[in-house]
């Protein structure tokens, strides 16, 4: 096993895990310094590309953002989202996936679904590819209003079949989004390997959000995004600062010409 994913493993029940979103060197290597788990989410159809679904993204796109990305990484473990229509069936997946860990030199690939999916996380597993599970809202397969999950019995018992079907299968690790924190509690408390919340309570062994998000770069207006931030104000001050001096002739000074 991977140095890196034993230590996420390891820190079940030690030590909350903090994941975050990255799509370029930039910022990846500034989260770097305090995340476990760095993901190159296909979230960046919608964060980068103004998409209204995650199913636009492809594999070239996930692959160029991960190689920026990978740059600035230097302790987190890397994990790419293998895109919509890119692990329909196992040859699919296990290709794919050798395909953005040789060009990309990511850690783990993210792969969406529950039972529905196991055999292909075995499949992987059992070739060497470590796989993070994600269950609840899964956002390729969703087809209209995203509803958070696990309200009914019916539901509660959906996901904690998928929960143990992606543990058996040997991922190393599962997102949970969007789910009631009852069930996210006793999903955590029945497996033996991490989940990881957004949206589904502080029961989870650790958390992930969209990076972009918590700076407060885009307009999500989700119930579970926390902004710390409103860098939008620290970009609009700077770009003011600047147009002033280029339009009163204070930039440049001899200081920043040739």
């Amino acid at each position: 096993m991977n140095n890196k994913i034993k230590k996420i493993i390891d820190k079940k029940n030690k030590s909350k895990l903090v994941c975050l979103t990255a799509y370029s060197k930039n910022i990846a290597e500034i989260i770097d310094k305090h995340t476990d788990i760095i993901l190159v989410g296909d979230s960046l159809g919608s964060v980068l590309y103004n998409y209204n679904t995650t199913r636009k993204v492809d594999l070239n796109m996930m692959i160029e953002h991960t190689k920026s990305v990978r740059m600035g990484v230097k302790k987190s473990l890397l994990v790419i989202d293998l895109p919509f229509n890119t692990y329909r069936n196992k040859s699919e997946a296990l290709n794919n996936s050798k395909k953005v860990i040789q060009e990309t030199k990511c850690d783990a690939v993210k792969i969406e679904g529950g039972t529905r999916v196991k055999h292909i996380v075995s499949y992987l597993v059992k070739h060497n590819i470590p796989v993070l599970g994600h269950i609840g809202i899964t956002p390729q397969t969703v087809k209209g209003k995203f509803k958070s999950k696990g309200k009914t019995e019916t539901e509660k018992k959906k996901l904690i079949r998928d929960a143990k079907a992606l543990e058996e299968s040997g991922a190393f690790g599962i997102v949970l989004e969007c789910i009631y924190g009852d069930i996210s509690k006793k999903i955590t408390n029945l497996i033996n390997i991490p989940t990881i919340g957004i949206g589904a309570s502080v029961n989870c062994d650790g958390q992930v959000l969209v990076t972009d998000d918590i700076l407060g770069l885009t307009n999500a207006k989700i119930k579970f995004v926390k902004k710390y931030i409103n860098i939008k104000k620290v970009i609009n001050s700077a770009v003011l600062k600047f147009k002033k001096e280029v339009k009163s002739g204070k930039y440049p000074t001899k200081k920043y010409s040739y």
